[in-house]
């Protein structure tokens, strides 16, 4: 049974990791999220609005969905991207309505960050 305003929403997104310590640091470092552990193979992350999961035991496939995050400044979120670890993957780039740029987190999972111009 779905709850009110959940039903067909992301509701969690999890990213299989090589190393959840790390993981843990630069998301951390870039965003400012937080984290609860369950154990050595699963950690849970939330950004203040939604949850997600670490996890490890399978091999890292970067790839897929593309996870979008917003950001108000996106030159300072870059930034803090980049000295918490992360790679540019396709600078900032206008489209209509805003501009972007994809980066790479440590265990190569592309990911982008974009604002309203």
């Amino acid at each position: 049974m779905a709850s009110e305003g959940r039903d067909q929403r992301i509701d969690y997104i999890e990213f299989n990791v090589g190393d959840i310590e790390r993981a843990k640091a630069f998301y951390g470092a870039a965003f400012g999220w937080t984290f609860v552990d369950y154990g050595p193979g699963y950690c849970e992350f939330s950004d203040g609005r939604m949850t997600g999961g670490f996890a490890t035991g399978e091999a890292v496939r970067p790839g897929g969905v593309l996870v979008i995050l917003y950001a108000d400044d996106l030159a300072r979120t870059q930034q803090r991207i980049e000295a918490a670890g992360g790679r540019v993957s396709k600078p900032v780039f206008a489209f209509p309505g805003g501009r972007r740029f994809h980066f790479l987190d440590p265990d190569g999972h592309e990911l982008a960050v974009w604002s309203t111009p």
